[in-house]
């Protein structure tokens, strides 16, 4: 039941993540030459590995979900601090929050879930 709760809020996350770089690329960063491209992957990748997650008991979603939750949120604090391609942010808008709070969504329920696999694992 717990693992389940755990790979719901993964996709949640991971969806949620998508969502937003689908708004924002929209508003502007389809214009961008380097940013838009990268925000329609995160988007397809974010419903890509949702999927996964939700369909696929291997560790290997899980990880890809991780993975996808840490390198967005390298890429949003490159573009808060020194800039990313051209894109220097501010932290001003509800997307650039709702980003940051289902990135971390996808890192922390993400290891949650693996740990959680693990234990059960360990008992059997």
């Amino acid at each position: 039941m717990v693992g389940w709760m755990l790979r719901a809020l993964v996709a949640l996350g991971l969806l949620g993540s998508a969502w937003v770089h689908w708004v924002v690329w929209l508003d502007w960063a389809g214009d961008m030459p380097v940013v838009g491209p990268s925000f329609l992957i995160n988007v397809v990748a974010g419903v890509v590995i949702a999927i996964a997650v939700l369909a696929w008991r291997s560790p290997l979603p899980v990880l890809a979900a991780i993975a996808f939750g840490l390198a967005t949120l390298a890429a949003y604090a490159l573009s808060l601090t020194v800039g990313f391609f051209g894109v220097q942010e501010q932290f001003a808008t509800s997307e650039e929050v709702w980003g940051l709070i289902t990135e971390l969504g996808c890192v922390v329920f993400g290891t949650a879930l693996l740990l959680t696999r693990d234990r059960t694992r360990a008992a059997v």
